[in-house]
């Protein structure tokens, strides 16, 4: 398992809450997102079927989870 440092996880956290039409209801959504623009550097497209860094989104579900 990959070791993502403390700083990336709150920057996305917080990129996540900043996306327009945020919702609590999909977290897992807008999480994807935020890993997305992240490895790729732009949002994904509707359509869009490029890989993400799984393991980031997990983290990232998993902790921005934990605060809620």
């Amino acid at each position: 398992m990959a070791d993502y440092s403390e700083s990336l996880i709150k920057s996305l956290i917080t990129k996540v809450k900043g996306y327009s039409r945020f919702s609590k209801a999909e977290v897992e959504k807008f999480c994807w997102m935020a890993v997305h623009e992240h490895k790729h550097g732009v949002l994904p497209s509707e359509y869009d079927i490029r890989e993400i860094d799984e393991e980031l989104y997990l983290e990232l579900l998993r902790e921005f989870k934990s605060n809620i």
